[in-house]
């Protein structure tokens, strides 16, 4: 069956791995603030700053993968209070809004819907200088999870939480590569993630073969959250 898949943040990183993966069998919506360049009959974009602006009525959707992240690494002592605020609104004001607008949508699909998040191993694993954004996606896990039993059984929502992975979100700390050998050492399996595997991931959580798996938190994390390096 061809879904229609809404992914904001389609233009560049995971959110665009996850666009070019589904293009072939279904059909893809961006919404984001640049161009993903994306030339295809099964892709159409929206370019916007979904924080602030007026939402595109949608007639169908079976599925919502929301990717904007951010990545502000400041210790306390010169975290402004105006970086935790737009961490939080990136991160989770923009994917209320996202969900609040368009769930009753979703609720209409007979395709399996769902909804997929995005965390970061930070929340599980106490990392210095990572206080605003690991609020934030805490945010996002309690989201996740409480929309999990709320719009259950009709829409399936998970999260993903992933560790440092090679795009232009993390170009600043990965910018060398002494910087990449040093990342990778943090990390049990000595490798920093693909996009390809994080967007698989996405992929997989919205597809029928997942169909049971709602109300969880998927670490993909080269081992760090659970295995003492």
């Amino acid at each position: 069956m061809k879904k229609t898949i809404l992914i904001v943040g389609g233009s560049h990183g995971i959110g665009n791995a996850i666009a070019l993966e589904q293009l072939s069998a279904h059909h893809v919506l961006s919404f984001s603030r640049t161009s993903a360049g994306i030339t295809d009959p099964n892709f159409t974009e929206h370019l916007m700053d979904i924080r602030n602006a007026d939402l595109p009525t949608l007639e169908n959707l079976d599925s919502i993968i929301y990717c904007p992240g951010s990545i502000q690494l400041k210790p306390i002592s010169s975290l402004k209070e105006e970086a935790l605020r737009e961490d939080f609104e990136i991160n989770v004001i923009g994917a209320y809004r996202i969900i609040k607008n368009y769930y009753r949508i979703l609720k209409r699909s007979k395709a399996n819907p769902s909804i997929v998040m995005f965390s970061t191993v930070a929340v599980a694993q106490g990392m210095p200088f990572h206080t605003s954004v690991a609020a934030a996606k805490g945010a996002v896990e309690g989201m996740a999870r409480s929309l999990a039993a709320e719009l259950a059984p009709m829409i399936r929502v998970n999260a993903i939480a992933p560790t440092i992975t090679d795009t232009p979100l993390a170009s600043g700390l990965l910018r060398n590569d002494a910087m990449r050998d040093k990342m990778k050492e943090r990390h049990p399996l000595k490798r920093i993630l693909d996009v390809d595997e994080v967007a698989s991931m996405a992929s997989y959580l919205i597809s029928d073969q997942a169909r049971s798996i709602t109300g969880q938190v998927i670490g993909i994390d080269a081992g760090m959250s659970i295995i003492r390096n």
